[in-house]
């Protein structure tokens, strides 16, 4: 929807381009005071980044063969102008002396100055920008529909209750226990729920109408990562120890090649937080730009026709990105799991190696557990 939007909009700014174009007959014989103004060669005609024809009014004549690419610049500013993160809300109301569909709320106006902060000779902007707010209302929204669920709460639960209760049933049943065990997996279904209900409720923000999706930040998914990273650390070193976990980082090898194991493994442990923010904030970049994409070939083409194939193919990349919210969720919350279950299944086999029987009979079952349900452990 927010695709079709800014295609419509487009059409609409587009549609009003021509009633401007008859304006350089005024400027045919320049006044005496502007003489010193220069004519553009055939040849020469160069506009530079951001100052196409509407900053003059719309009066440059342009040749044939440069209308293509200011179409195409401009369309690509619309792009980036959609995917990436800004100062300015959009939304439909009253605005300009009547209502319009394309009002905007610039946050720096409304804050000003009250939340930038000098730290010595460096300025901190906590300005919220548009991500941020939409975090803050997926947020809201999630405690909402939480709050408002368990309150009706029935033996027999049903509507949004009993949707929930599937989810958080699906995250606990098939994600933390088939990934990390049954003997530790309830301490990390909290962070795994919470960061799956979090990251889908973000990721269908994006679908609606003059929204945004922050999971499409690359701080917003960094920062996610960051935390199932400190988990993952906090239950290896809590399993097994700081000294286990220190000697894990040597690979068991022998000390004089420590030099090369110990950075080797210290960048794999900093890989996988890496794979966790690039996988996230590209899948969901990656369906806007393709609807929108689709939508512009519209307006490079400059055929009506064109709308026949790009608009039901747009369409149905929408219909795909309600999906690819769900996906993206639990594929972050899978891998969450494996990496917290990884640690856990370390500690097994380094109790099993010492020869501990008991414990070790019991960390080898949990090993099995794990490493048979959950491939990739190995």
């Amino acid at each position: 929807m927010n695709a079709v939007i800014v295609a419509l909009a487009l059409a609409l700014g587009q549609a009003q381009e021509p009633a401007a174009a008859p304006a350089p007959a005024e400027h045919a014989a320049p006044a005496a005071g502007q003489a010193e103004t220069p004519a553009v060669a055939p040849g020469e005609h160069e506009v530079a980044p951001g100052q196409g024809a509407h900053e003059h009014g719309g009066n440059v004549a342009e040749p044939a063969g440069h209308e293509g690419a200011e179409h195409e610049e401009s369309l690509s500013d619309v792009l980036m102008e959609h995917v990436s993160d800004s100062y300015v809300l959009e939304f439909p109301g009253f605005c300009h002396g009547g209502f319009s569909a394309g009002c905007e709320l610039d946050l720096r106006e409304v804050f000003g100055t009250a939340l930038v902060f000098h730290v010595g000779g460096t300025a901190v902007d906590m300005t919220p920008t548009k991500h941020l707010i939409m975090l803050w209302l997926a947020s809201a929204l999630l405690l909402l529909a939480f709050f408002a669920a368990s309150r009706n709460r029935e033996l027999v639960p049903r509507g949004l209750y009993n949707f929930l209760e599937l989810l958080v049933q699906f995250v606990r049943d098939e994600i933390a226990m088939k990934n990390i065990g049954k003997a530790d997996a309830d301490r990390f279904v909290p962070y795994l729920c919470t960061a799956f209900f979090f990251i889908l409720f973000a990721n269908l923000f994006g679908l609606i109408p003059y929204a945004a999706t922050a999971t499409g930040n690359l701080a917003v998914t960094l920062t996610l990562a960051v935390f199932t990273f400190l988990i993952t650390q906090y239950a290896q070193i809590k399993a097994q120890g700081l000294g286990g976990w220190l000697k894990h980082l040597t690979g068991g090898v022998h000390p004089a090649l420590w030099v090369i194991m110990v950075p080797v493994e210290i960048l794999g442990l900093f890989t996988k937080p890496f794979a966790l923010t690039i996988r996230l904030f590209a899948n969901m970049i990656a369906g806007h730009i393709v609807i929108l994409s689709l939508l512009g070939l519209i307006f490079a083409l400059h055929s009506p026709l064109v709308a026949l194939g790009s608009v039901p193919m747009a369409l149905g990349i929408f219909a795909l990105e309600l999906f690819v919210a769900f996906v993206q969720a639990y594929i972050f919350t899978m891998l969450s799991s494996l990496f917290i279950g990884a640690g856990l299944v370390h500690h097994g086999h380094d109790d099993h190696g010492h020869g501990e029987e008991a414990h070790g009979e019991v960390a080898h079952a949990h090993v099995s557990d794990v490493a048979g349900k959950a491939p990739g452990h190995g």
